[in-house]
């Protein structure tokens, strides 16, 4: 999407997409294009770190569950290089293995439902629009979160 910066410049912000599933990866790139952003997209978690450290993004959105690497450890990695980049955590297990932004590292996560492109948009808009000072969140560790124990 096109902003001006404060010198008034148009800039267009550059979002890593992260998905396994190429379906998924697709979709997604297709709706933040539509909205105006650059999207690099990559299947592999691998290769998108490798790209984080090369090239400069200003948000990173990222599936939870990937070969070799989860979400959760894809944040850390990206955290190490550029802390106060924005990031949205997107996956269907998000209820499951109670995902939220502290067990993660995300600064929004999103469960997979039909509502998610509403709520993957709205995030992306806020977070880029976002005062750029914010600190990001450590997430807990680098491996699955625990599971929640129910109490009552």
């Amino acid at each position: 999407m096109k902003r001006s910066n404060r010198d008034g410049q148009a800039k267009v912000f550059r979002v890593l997409l992260v998905d396994d599933n190429r379906n998924g990866l697709l979709a997604r790139k297709s709706v933040l294009e539509e909205h105006g952003y650059e999207v690099h997209a990559h299947s592999l978690p691998l290769e998108a770190v490798a790209a984080f450290q090369q090239e400069p993004y200003d948000l990173v959105v990222t599936d939870y569950r990937m070969p070799r690497m989860t979400g959760a450890q894809l944040i850390v990695e990206v955290r190490a290089v550029k802390p106060d980049v924005p990031i949205v955590l997107v996956s269907g297990v998000v209820d499951v293995l109670g995902l939220d932004e502290k067990s993660t590292g995300a600064d929004v996560v999103i469960p997979k439902s039909s509502t998610e492109v509403t709520h993957l948009v709205r995030a992306v808009n806020r977070l880029l629009e976002a005062p750029a000072a914010k600190k990001p969140v450590k997430p807990q560790s680098a491996s699955a979160p625990k599971a929640r124990k129910k109490t009552g």
